[in-house]
């Protein structure tokens, strides 16, 4: 069963793409459109949610900031007033003195708590004279002594020109319970002297101050005071009132500074909607956490728009699964047809059927055999052609000058009576054309083609002398790696008629070596040396041949690749080097055996 399941994919490979193709397509399109959709409705709702949320902030900072006001106002009639400058600076040590003064206070006091207005405010008075004056002394317990050693009137004198909003977490006296506070201080100056001669608290229970904006909040919307320290002062979550967030307090204030409306961040492990603005008054940011997903989830049913997105998939998928089944069936069948054909059997035409489409290709590829057919045909005959060429322009490589020339030496030393140097002429022209012209193979093994440069350096050294010297330097192992044929005896020819027209005299030496992958065929000359114009002018002349340097380059390359090839450096009156770089092949009769 798994086995016809694989043949029925591997002869429907085609149809199975293509569905598996529209599969993921499908698919994906859809994610991607369901998904896209979702969260461009989430930031158009949160868009529209934060324009909204700003006209809250802005009526709960309207609300701080009267409260605000009438703190300030209360501090600055508090310092201005002559009773309490005398409470808490003079040393009333009747009893009737001192009751009359505490009455005047708490006159005093009574009328400015009515100007705040706010309920579970407590206004307490500690004096330099250690006097300690407490309008309620429920809300806020504290004893002078302790409190006056504490931060909050630390931090009071040492900014004693301001109102400062400080957090208090019931650690002034531990003896005493009491509940988280939040206290506005300022330390009462003496104008005319600049003398600090007490502090005023205006002490709220943070339960109490966080009714100026508790209307504003509810499940997944928190709102928080943040002080310049990343404190949180005051909190609609009792759970993170006093905390420390820097973070957060970063968070801000880039916001503040990029004057950004919201900003998503990371509180508690949850994600939240920042909202913040700064309360100059305060000298602190009112924030706005909001639960991302509490105030998305109700925007949108995920399910339903799951089920209908499934649906329009399933529905889709059934369209591309027959429209490709019609569409492929019969393109299936025509590559059975032509994998059944046996290889090498181009005698076997398939049957034009099926769709359009398919007839068009059964047709095109029945036209293809017939032209290749022909192809064939004309290839075989273009092949015996060229090797009959081949085999001429084999036969033409001589330079008849070069044989009239060699056979003219050989009559003159005949006449001379040289015999034996005359035979050797003769053998080593024998042994150059039976491996010139004999062998029509396009290939040489290194020792083949170091004899054909040894018979031609022979018979130059019997025309000309011998003044240039040749000297081979071959490694055993290169012997039977083959190059091409005539490869070298071009350098050589250049060397002898080109290389020492000033000297009359030098050294010619041949190296072959193996290095890695290369073959390396080095020729040098101690002769006069050359430009590169100069150069290139005399390698089109040659007087054996007729394959010039630039020729074995162009040969070279064509018969092995661009990586290989000949390098010529030559520098004026110092001589010239030839390098030739060949890939290391064996030569097949070497390797039969």
């Amino acid at each position: 069963m798994i086995r016809n399941f694989l043949n029925s994919i591997k002869n429907n490979s085609l149809f199975f793409k293509m569905f598996l193709v529209m599969v993921v397509s499908i698919v994906a399109v859809s994610v991607l459109i369901t998904y896209t959709m979702i969260r461009m409705s989430e930031r158009l709702f949160i868009d529209t949610f934060s324009i909204a949320n700003a006209k809250v902030m802005d009526q709960v900072t309207t609300d701080f900031e009267a409260f605000s006001y009438s703190l300030v106002s209360v501090a600055n009639q508090v310092q201005q007033s002559g009773y309490v400058q005398n409470y808490l600076t003079s040393e009333q040590s009747e009893p009737i003195e001192l009751a009359k003064a505490t009455h005047r206070i708490k006159l005093q006091m009574d009328r400015y708590l009515t100007m705040i207005n706010q309920e579970g405010i407590n206004i307490v008075l500690l004096g330099e004279n250690g006097r300690l004056y407490s309008t309620n002394y429920v809300n806020w317990p504290v004893s002078a002594d302790k409190l006056k050693k504490d931060r909050i009137t630390l931090n009071s004198y040492k900014d004693p020109n301001r109102i400062l909003y400080q957090y208090d977490p019931k650690k002034i006296d531990h003896d005493i319970n009491r509940e988280e506070t939040i206290v506005v201080s300022k330390a009462l100056v003496d104008k005319s002297t600049d003398h600090i001669y007490g502090v005023i608290y205006i002490a709220i229970r943070e339960q109490d101050f966080k009714q100026l904006y508790a209307r504003y909040t509810g499940n997944g919307n928190n709102v928080l005071l943040l002080n310049q320290s990343g404190m949180v002062v005051s909190s609609s979550d009792e759970s993170i009132a006093g905390q420390k967030f820097h973070d957060l307090l970063q968070d801000v204030e880039k916001m503040d500074e990029y004057k950004d409306h919201y900003k998503q961040v990371e509180v508690l492990g949850e994600n939240r909607l920042l909202f913040s603005t700064y309360l100059p008054t305060l000298d602190m940011f009112l924030v706005n956490l909001i639960d991302r997903e509490t105030v998305t989830s109700n925007l949108l049913n995920s399910k339903m728009i799951a089920l209908i997105s499934a649906i329009i998939v399933f529905l889709a998928l059934c369209i591309v699964f027959i429209i490709s089944r019609r569409l492929t069936k019969s393109l299936s069948s025509l590559v059975r047809q032509i994998s059944n054909m046996s290889q090498k059997n181009f005698d076997s035409y398939v049957n034009e059927s099926g769709s359009y489409e398919t007839r068009q290709l059964a047709k095109a590829f029945n036209d293809m055999l017939d032209e290749l057919h022909e192809y064939v045909e004309k290839l075989i005959d273009t092949q015996k052609k060229q090797r009959n060429a081949e085999l001429e322009a084999l036969q033409q490589q001589i330079n008849p000058h070069f044989l009239y020339n060699t056979l003219a030496s050989v009559k003159f030393m005949v006449q001379n009576g040289d015999r034996e140097k005359s035979a050797q002429t003769i053998n080593a022209l024998i042994s150059l054309l039976q491996n010139t012209i004999g062998n029509i193979s396009e290939t040489n093994t290194v020792e083949q083609e170091l004899d054909n440069v040894k018979s031609y350096v022979y018979i130059n050294q019997i025309r000309y002398g011998d003044l240039i010297k040749v000297h081979y330097f071959v490694s055993p192992e290169c012997l039977q790696l083959e190059l091409p044929k005539l490869i070298l005896q071009p350098f050589i020819e250049n060397a002898f008629f080109h290389g020492f027209n000033r000297k009359k005299e030098g050294i010619i030496q041949l190296m072959i070596l193996q290095r890695d992958d290369l073959l390396i065929c080095e020729i040098n000359d101690n002769g006069d040396g050359m430009e590169d114009k100069t150069l290139d002018r005399k390698s089109k002349r040659q007087l054996f041949s007729g394959i010039g340097i630039r020729n074995v380059q162009e040969r070279i390359q064509l018969i092995y690749g661009e990586q290989y090839g000949v390098d010529v450096s030559s520098q004026l009156g110092e001589g010239t080097r030839i390098t030739i770089r060949l890939p290391v092949i064996k030569s097949k009769e070497n390797t039969n055996l």
